[in-house]
């Protein structure tokens, strides 16, 4: 049996009920935490909140050498850890597939994820998001400081007037190369990711910061994005939204809970 597990957002309390549950009675636990990471609690203090020994895995490890996972599998209870949901984002459909395919028998915990939680602390109704985008630092693709399909999709989102989540990069052991960042782990902050945006369109779009969602103290701020710029919005994870037309309860919501100024949130007909 191998069960897919989102470990939610933030700490070792942000696991569901059931999730734990399959955890502690798991012969082996796997995790990845390149796609993204609890802020709030280290590996070992999983271990220790769990009674479980986790053994991590990085990308290559997953998803180009998964027999370790598969081999354990088909003749022992298998948990597979994941920050957040373990199907939002980037996916792990293949090892599941991969699994299936060698007869092993598979499930989905589900955890609460940045995508549903963007909606919540925004809020901005979950039904009016188009396609979510990931920001990479400029020196991952080396083609300007946004990559063209970021800004296409965007404006797409837009067209519609559907909002965009943003999701900011996440670079482990990221490998010295011509202006890359010297640490050893490295997150996009939001103020970065809308100056990048600010550079792209008029200064005035209108931005909306979610850092720490889950942690027991979430930042929510709406502005333009080139006032966001000159923010510190503290330590990561951070979100970035980058909202269509707002409906009007949309619009009072940015009000009162990010303090977007009046004046820039302009609802639809």
């Amino acid at each position: 049996m191998l069960t897919f597990i989102g470990l939610g957002l933030y700490d070792t309390q942000s696991i569901t009920c059931e999730g734990r549950a399959a955890l502690r009675e798991a012969d082996r636990a796997f995790a990845e935490f390149y796609t993204s990471e609890l802020l709030g609690a280290s590996v070992e203090e999983l271990e220790a909140a769990h009674e479980v020994d986790i053994e991590v895995r990085d990308r290559a490890g997953v998803e180009q050498d998964p027999e370790p996972i598969l081999a354990a599998a088909e003749t022992e209870d298998v948990a597979f850890l994941t920050a957040g949901d373990t199907m939002i984002s980037t996916t792990h459909a293949d090892l599941r597939i991969r699994a299936e395919t060698r007869g092993i028998e598979t499930r989905v915990l589900h955890g609460v994820t940045a995508e549903t939680a963007a909606s919540g602390l925004t809020g901005l109704q979950n039904y009016r998001f188009g396609k979510a985008v990931t920001l990479p630092f400029p020196f991952v693709h080396g083609a300007g400081d946004v990559p063209p399909s970021v800004i296409e999709s965007i404006e797409a989102n837009q067209t519609r007037g559907l909002h965009t989540l943003v999701y900011l990069d996440i670079k482990v052991d990221s490998h010295p190369r011509r202006g890359a960042p010297d640490d050893h782990e490295t997150y996009m902050t939001a103020d970065h990711a809308a100056e990048l945006l600010a550079s792209e369109w008029d200064g005035d779009q209108l931005g909306v910061v979610v850092a720490r969602a889950g942690s027991p103290e979430p930042v929510v701020a709406a502005d333009r994005l080139s006032t966001l710029a000159d923010r510190e919005f503290g330590d990561p994870l951070h979100l970035l939204v980058v909202p269509g037309e707002l409906h009007h309860v949309e619009a009072d919501a940015l009000q009162a809970l990010a303090d977007a100024p009046v004046g820039l949130v302009e609802t639809e007909d």
